[in-house]
């Protein structure tokens, strides 16, 4: 343990983390940041960002992540590869051990964990996923690549319903593959996607494989009720059966909701504890976007400025 107590300690990289990261080390606050599990990241794992401003041809994420990094570096973010394993938000002074077995402590904490995608777990779907194939779990990021052509999307909540209505817009067909005989999406999200001409419900219906060596070529399924394999001929294969925030750590210190996304005070990035802040995917389930995170990141980096200012600790 150092006795030294930092002004801005950022847990989490990523799009947040880096933005929180150059406010702050911007006014003086001399931060560090524990990039976690996967520095830069949900983005580490995206081949090509379009809907990012300031990049007019496209950019792929890897290149985007050490972008910020180096823009965080520029003005002395204390970066480094590590892990918060646990924390005490008892106070004043907040603490966190990382890797289980360094204690930091600082007066603001800037949380930017993310969330993760669920993915279906199967070996196709991953390997094409890291090659970059046609494996996605953002419409929104993404189904804009495959405009006109024929996708599936797998799942049947709010947010399945929404990014196939998505992709209906963009792309000629959409197979929307549900497991079960009825969808857990509201009704008028249900009947939003009943309405939609070019989208087609497959009712218990399991992906099975996803079909291509580097690229998705299509996608084999087979119906629950009478075994019946088929395969669909798709080009694009969307995942959207949730994300689980990187919140865990968090239980018991913070207000969450109840699949644990962190709460926030509104129109600020206040959590229920005094000098810690949130930022990004781990307290938004509804936009979860480079670049409101990034917006987010500079919201919780003002904040904590402005709390220490108030609290006479900058």
């Amino acid at each position: 343990m150092s006795d030294k107590i930092h002004k801005c300690l950022i847990i989490g990289s990523g799009p947040a983390g880096y933005t929180a990261a150059i406010y702050a080390a911007r006014a003086e606050l001399k931060p560090i940041m524990i990039e976690g599990m996967q520095p830069g990241g949900q983005l580490m794992d995206t081949t090509d960002v379009e809907n990012y401003p300031g990049y007019p041809e496209g950019v792929n994420g890897p290149q985007m992540m050490m972008n910020f990094r180096a823009q965080a570096e520029r003005f002395e973010t204390d970066i480094r590869t590590g892990y918060v394993t646990k924390v005490d938000f008892s106070g004043p002074v907040h603490k966190v051990w990382v890797d289980e077995k360094e204690e930091l402590q600082a007066h603001s904490i800037i949380i930017s964990t993310g969330a993760t995608a669920k993915w279906l777990g199967l070996e196709s779907e991953l390997r094409i996923r890291d090659l970059g194939g046609g494996v996605s779990a953002c419409a929104v990021c993404d189904g804009f690549f495959y405009r006109g052509q024929d996708v599936a999307i797998v799942g049947a909540g709010d947010t399945a319903a929404e990014e196939a209505l998505y992709l209906s817009k963009v792309c000629k067909n959409v197979k929307m593959i549900v497991r079960r005989d009825e969808m857990r999406a509201s009704k008028i999200m249900q009947q939003r996607v009943f309405d939609a001409g070019n989208i087609e419900v497959l009712w218990n219906t399991d992906t099975v494989e996803v079909l291509g060596d580097q690229v998705v070529e299509g996608v084999k399924v087979v119906n629950s009720k009478t075994n019946e394999e088929s395969v669909l001929d798709v080009t694009g294969f969307f995942v959207a059966i949730g994300h689980k925030p990187n919140t865990g750590i968090f239980k018991g210190w913070l207000d969450m909701d109840d699949t644990g996304y962190l709460k926030h005070k509104p129109d600020s990035s206040h959590s229920n504890i005094e000098g810690v802040f949130i930022s990004g995917d781990a307290g938004d389930k509804v936009y979860r976007q480079a670049v409101t995170a990034a917006g987010t990141g500079c919201m919780a980096a003002l904040d904590a400025e402005r709390y220490l200012g108030e609290n006479g600790l900058h």
